[in-house]
């Protein structure tokens, strides 16, 4: 048969260098005096031979190969051509498929286009990726990939046995590759093949694939994030119509791989100190396994329930390589790491939580990504995610690399990326990690080893951009959620709103205070006297931000030392009655002061080493009469804090705070009030930073009447010496502390009271005393 087309064109497909594979594959219609027909061209790699066949009309029409052994074509004399297929023999094996290069039909819109060029669509993950479709009554996979730097790009699977010469994939507008390939669906495995213009390969994951391998394996996998039913709509009602800054927010931070194993043979356990304690391999081996999604469902949340937290906070779990990066260093922005289950799976997990009341906030690292060769990096073969220049697109302390935030299609991709959690997986925040690396030019670098901006300064200014942008589009598409930066500087206004000026974070955590807290507390108590301000001072710039008080991951690794580890007491106590007391002391300090709260794993019960990634928590120590008090204590002090407006609805109001004494420095001990917004409740704060009970101890008060002890960290059932005030104290009419009333009270040692005005008991007493003063009065 005479040839359709140059060999020019036939060369560039066997070659796999055609920028558009359908000008030259696929069915064409020729106009030849002034009659159609069609041509059907074909390249099969490993064929011996290939064929059309029309299902409909059952016939088939046997191909050609022409110039190259394996690129067929053949004429086809009928009007119209739709939903052909191909017979194709390679060696003892034959199969039937639909030809994708007669699917011209884009998911991709040009306005699709426009959007993401400009950096602006919201939804682009609902476009990019590789998408479940059905093309003109085909059920099939779509392939969209954004490469604009590449010569050509190739859709690799077990499919095509990983050869790129098969599914070549269509450059279109702004450098998007697509291919549309039938009789696809969920769980196909797949990569892409990338050249750069030098004829270099690069094999990448997707990355806006919804699932991926599990380590140290690569492959995207193809999976339907629409078909999962959730049961949580009672919950997403209110916290669309809730404002999370005037509610109790008390996280528990955790990493889902080293919270608890399972052995391999054995279904997973409730860790419960009741009880014997499951035995657990103390680094995950062929003896141990993670824990499921579906099982962390089971075990983690009626534990979280237990402790009293309003919300769970994961270390990352979008998909990464190493697990000893905790998670943050990031492969798979939008992939659920596949480690605990699959994507459904973990919708499960945040439906169950929702159901439970729990909240869910993951760690979500926009700042840098690594260089693992199946990731992100020199994608399309050259810098397209990241800075070309290392001045301002590495960190080398890190070995990771930093996006460039001023490219609009770079941009796009992490905005959408973090709304994705929020719209697919139903998250009910995000914590930022490393706000400060992408806020300063010169973060761990050098001089002469950074960049300045267009202004001289060290200032990032696409980054701060950048930032506003993600969270404005959050807050409008998703209100009632939550947004933490973890920024240590003093930047400004970074929760303050976009509109005016700020990064629009309405929560960051407050490096200063947690420093200055366990600097204090690590102190021996007769020296804190003298560093009376590390437990004053957050007060005083308190109200230039939205706060929350975060003890964290950071704090126990590293040779840091666990936070019981840190606490001072006599090395010879079996006991350890100090380092424990100096716990509930510096907990109940915490959930006293204004401001949100997160705890990491372990902190609830006195866990005595440091973290491992690699194992369980020391759920053994838990069978210890301490550590179970310890916990006891955790729960309680949750529940005082959601039952108590006063400690929560004023955190960022200067209302809702007053000392009443910060200068008795020779006692280390501090008073404070709370006030609640919507009523006249007010709680009593007293700490006691030091082993010396006080059993004569005046403070000044606002109302008179009886100050019932809601809560006392020394408590006996919570490991104290259960020294106190025998359920509270009536106050006397003695100016103290600027205050017309005043109460004596005894102070335990290393002991938090919080006390609270009984107004009923109050009222019904000065009613008795106005009876006793009329007859009285009447005699």
């Amino acid at each position: 048969m005479s040839m359709t087309i140059a060999t020019d064109q036939i060369d560039r497909i066997v070659w796999n260098q055609h920028h558009d594979p359908f000008e030259v594959l696929g069915p064409h219609k020729i106009e030849n005096n002034g009659k159609s027909t069609w041509v059907v061209r074909a390249y099969q790699p490993n064929a011996e031979s290939v064929s059309v066949v029309l299902p409909e009309k059952r016939q088939e029409y046997p191909m050609q190969s022409v110039h190259n052994p394996h690129f067929f074509e053949c004429n086809i004399d009928i009007p119209e051509l739709s939903n052909y297929q191909l017979r194709i023999k390679e060696g003892e094996h034959e199969r039937i498929i639909y030809d994708p290069y007669a699917f011209k039909s884009p998911k991709l819109t040009e306005f699709d286009i426009h959007l993401f060029a400009e950096g602006n669509h919201h939804r682009i993950y609902e476009k990019l990726g590789a998408h479940l479709m059905t093309v003109d009554g085909v059920k099939g996979v779509y392939f969209a990939v954004w490469a604009p730097n590449a010569r050509n790009v190739s859709v690799l699977g077990t499919f095509n046995n990983w050869d790129g010469r098969q599914h070549q994939m269509r450059r279109t507008g702004n450098g998007v590759w697509e291919l549309f390939i039938p009789d696809l669906g969920v769980n196909t495995l797949y990569k892409y093949e990338i050249k750069n213009p030098h004829g270099h390969i690069y094999e990448k994951s997707d990355p806006y694939g919804f699932q991926q391998e599990v380590r140290p394996k690569t492959s995207s996998i193809v999976t339907d994030l629409d078909d999962y039913t959730w049961g949580d709509s009672d919950w997403m009602e209110e916290r669309r119509n809730t404002d999370p800054l005037n509610k109790p927010v008390s996280v528990y931070e955790l990493h889902l791989g080293s919270w608890l194993h399972a052995s391999s043979e054995e279904p997973a356990k409730l860790p419960n100190g009741e009880t014997e304690p499951v035995v657990i391999t103390s680094e995950l081996n062929p003896g141990g396994r993670f824990l499921t999604y579906r099982e962390l469902a089971h075990t983690l949340i009626p534990y979280v329930k237990e402790l009293g937290f309003t919300h769970i906070e994961l270390l990352p779990v979008a998909e990464h390589p190493f697990d000893g990066s905790w998670g943050y260093q990031v492969t798979g922005y939008y992939a659920a790491t596949s480690r605990f289950g699959t994507p459904q799976d973990f919708m499960y997990f945040v439906d169950q939580c929702h159901q439970n009341g729990i909240g869910v906030l993951v760690d979500w690292v926009p700042g840098h990504f690594p260089k693992d060769g199946h990731g992100l990096a020199f994608f399309d073969g050259t810098h397209l995610y990241e800075h070309a220049d290392p001045r301002k697109g590495e960190h080398k302390e890190w070995g990771t690399l930093v996006f460039n935030y001023g490219r609009n299609e770079v941009r796009n991709f992490l905005v959408a990326n973090a709304l994705f959690w929020f719209d697919k997986f139903h998250i009910d925040g995000m914590r930022v990690d490393a706000v400060a690396s992408m806020l300063y030019l010169n973060y761990l670098r050098k001089d002469g080893e950074w960049v300045a901006n267009q202004y001289g300064g060290h200032e990032h200014i696409e980054a701060a951009d950048f930032l506003r942008q993600v969270n404005h589009c959050v807050f409008s598409y998703f209100p009632g959620t939550i947004s933490v930066a973890e920024e240590s500087t003093s930047w400004p206004m970074v929760s303050w709103p976009t509109y005016v000026g700020g990064l629009g974070f309405n929560l960051k955590w407050n490096m200063g205070w947690m420093h200055d807290m366990l600097d204090y507390f690590s102190l021996d108590p007769w020296f804190r006297q003298f560093h009376q301000n590390n437990v004053t001072f957050s007060i005083m710039y308190h109200y230039s931000e939205n706060f929350m008080l975060a003890l964290s991951h950071d704090e126990v690794v590293h040779c840091k030392s666990s936070i019981i580890g840190k606490m001072p007491g006599p090395t010879d106590d079996p006991n350890h009655w100090q380092k424990f007391a100096s716990v509930r002391a510096l907990f109940s300090y915490m959930y006293a002061h204004p401001g949100k709260k997160t705890l990491f794993m372990g902190m609830e019960f006195g866990q005595w080493n440091e973290w491992n990634v690699w194992s369980d928590l020391e759920w053994q120590l838990l069978q210890y009469e301490e550590h179970q008090k310890l916990k006891k204590f955790m729960s309680e002090v949750n529940a005082l804090y959601r039952s108590e407006p006063a400690l929560y609805t004023q955190d960022f109001n200067q209302e809702g705070f007053s000392w009443i004494d910060c200068n008795d420095n020779n006692h280390s001990v501090v008073s404070f009030i709370r006030r609640d917004k919507e009523s006249d409740d007010f709680l009593v704060i007293v700490c006691n930073f030091t082993p010396q009970p006080h059993s004569h101890y005046r403070i000044g008060v606002p109302e008179p009447g009886f100050y019932t002890e809601l809560f006392n960290s020394d408590s006996y059932e919570f490991g104290g010496s259960n020294m106190g005030n025998l359920g509270g104290k009536w106050t006397d009419e003695w100016w103290f502390h600027n205050y017309p009333y005043s109460v004596e009270l005894c102070l335990p040692p290393l002991g938090v009271l919080y006390l609270k005005l009984d107004r009923e008991k109050t009222q019904a007493a000065f009613q008795v005393d106005a009876v006793e003063v009329q007859e009285a009065e009447a005699v």
